[in-house]
């Protein structure tokens, strides 16, 4: 079935000096214009494109890779505006994405990098974009453990720390606390549930929790001084930030790790850095 506002996979049925027209089945034959047609394509071949609605209402694609598809979030620039909304670089030459006045949490103004979520209006049939995401959001059953591993999307900022899209599907909440490293809205990372509260709300992690994050860590410890020649200039001293960019943790989890480390007999800690206690052959 093709998919307006996605990428879909055509066979080629017609080669022109112009484009190469692309079989769109329910929507009929659809223009891919040359400037877009993968080189050496001939008929009968399959052409990866996205599809979406032009100004006259006509069906046209692209091989351009948009910043958000339809059902997608993405991080866009707000360019204009006119009495309808506003509108964002969508990543296609030909086609910028209208955000109406109805679908914006605040204003919108030129200049303004903003998260923004991709789908199509019912009663035109329009491709448009909103920065009200409650209303696909929360709408399955929380069905969390805690310790999964989940994709986290930023989203918000607030007081509390940061607003995060699980899975696509999902409010969670990252705490200050829980918070480490260069997190801004847009930003994709992994995380992990920490609580599932009693009224739904999400708690989460960006590191495994846990004994299980003490084990990992220390085996990245332990492989990085092997890789290292036995030294690496990160110690219970280090900052925050120092530590993140090497580890990619937080400094409470490393200090435990390498404390554990130590007692093992496995490394010293020195103010420059830790080291490896080489053993006896």
């Amino acid at each position: 079935m093709i998919k307006i506002g996605q990428n879909n996979s055509f066979e080629v049925v017609k080669v022109m000096d112009f484009g190469v027209f692309l079989d769109g089945k329910e929507f009929g034959n659809i223009l891919l214009s040359s400037r877009y047609v993968p080189e050496n394509t001939k008929l009968g071949d399959q052409v990866d494109a996205f599809i979406f609605y032009d100004s006259d209402r006509e069906v046209v694609a692209t091989t351009e890779t948009p910043i958000a598809q339809v059902g997608q979030w993405g991080v866009m620039n707000i360019v204009g505006a006119n009495s309808y909304g506003a509108f964002a670089d969508w990543g296609i030459i030909k086609k910028d994405l209208l955000i109406p006045f109805s679908e914006q949490i605040n204003r919108l103004v030129e200049g303004q990098n903003v998260l923004i979520y991709v789908y199509t209006d019912n009663a035109s049939g329009r491709i448009v974009g909103t920065t009200k995401f409650n209303r696909y959001l929360d709408k399955t059953a929380v069905n969390y453990q805690a310790g999964r591993e989940v994709d986290l999307l930023i989203a918000e900022v607030t007081d509390l720390g940061y607003k995060a899209i699980v899975n696509g599907e999902h409010w969670g909440l990252i705490f200050k606390t829980e918070a480490y490293g260069k997190l801004f809205i847009g930003k994709k990372l992994k995380g992990y549930i920490k609580n599932v509260r009693s009224d739904g709300k999400i708690d989460l992690s960006l590191q495994k929790l846990g004994t299980e994050r003490m084990d990992d860590l220390s085996e990245k410890v332990m492989s990085s001084l092997n890789k290292k020649d036995g030294f690496i200039p990160v110690s219970d001293k280090s900052t925050p930030e120092e530590i993140f960019a090497v580890f990619r943790t937080s400094k409470g989890t490393f200090k435990k790790t390498i404390g554990g480390l130590y007692k093992q007999g496995l490394i010293t800690i020195e103010k420059e850095g830790i080291r490896l206690i080489e053993k006896p052959e």
